[in-house]
């Protein structure tokens, strides 16, 4: 791995571990294992090398996201593949989390790539809704964009929750609770045609979503 590509991953690190304000140069050369020469000749300086770091960030979570919303099966069943699978919960979203630095928000240039990658999020959450509303898996009434701008929400507030509590659990409740919102969307038709908790139906969206089935286990 090149100097500046160490310099951008201990960035992205620090980043999530201790926010914008609390990473120093310092130790990001550190963590890079890199001298100050080394930095300032790659990057103009911390900002620069910020904002490389943030776009870094948010261009693997757009990708990672994208898995699970371009797989088969019906859109709850892609939207909750997203928000089931693993994420290191406690550490919180390392998008996310950056709202919350006053000097990130206070800057454009750092903000930008932050309220990019959310409102991407909303974007295309909301274009899976659509998809499921116009294939009759979900009922016409559901607002596509209000019920994406929700579930975006729902899970940066479940990482502020578990972060708060130091357990998964809050997490996990605010997940179940959002699937089962949508599941009571789900179009009566559509969920007759499918055999009960079929692999890829809309039967097995609700039992994944909580309906039905006992609380998920706190993970550790």
């Amino acid at each position: 791995m090149s100097t500046a590509e160490r310099l951008i991953e201990s960035t992205r690190e620090l980043l999530w571990e201790r926010g914008y304000t609390g990473t120093s140069p310092k130790a990001i050369q550190q963590r890079a294992g890199a001298g100050q020469g080394s930095m300032y000749h790659h990057f103009a300086g911390k900002p620069d090398l910020a904002l490389a770091a943030i776009r870094r960030t948010a261009e693997e979570m757009r990708a990672r996201a994208e898995e699970q919303f371009s797989t088969p099966g019906t859109a709850v069943d892609r939207i909750t593949a997203y928000l089931r699978r693993e994420r290191d919960v406690l550490k919180g979203c390392p998008i996310g989390r950056l709202t919350q630095d006053p000097d990130v928000i206070a800057e454009p240039a750092l903000r930008a790539p932050v309220d990019e990658t959310l409102a991407w999020l909303r974007e295309r959450l909301a274009d899976v809704l659509a998809e499921g509303r116009e294939r009759g898996e979900l009922g016409a009434a559901l607002d596509p964009q209000a019920t994406a701008a929700t579930v975006v929400a729902v899970l940066q507030g479940g990482y502020v929750l578990a972060r708060a509590a130091d357990s998964v659990q809050p997490f996990d409740q605010a997940i179940t609770g959002v699937l089962g919102l949508m599941a009571a969307h789900v179009s009566t038709t559509h969920e007759e045609r499918c055999t009960p908790f079929a692999p890829g139906t809309v039967c097995a969206s609700r039992r994944a979503s909580g309906i039905g089935a006992a609380p998920l286990p706190a993970r550790s």
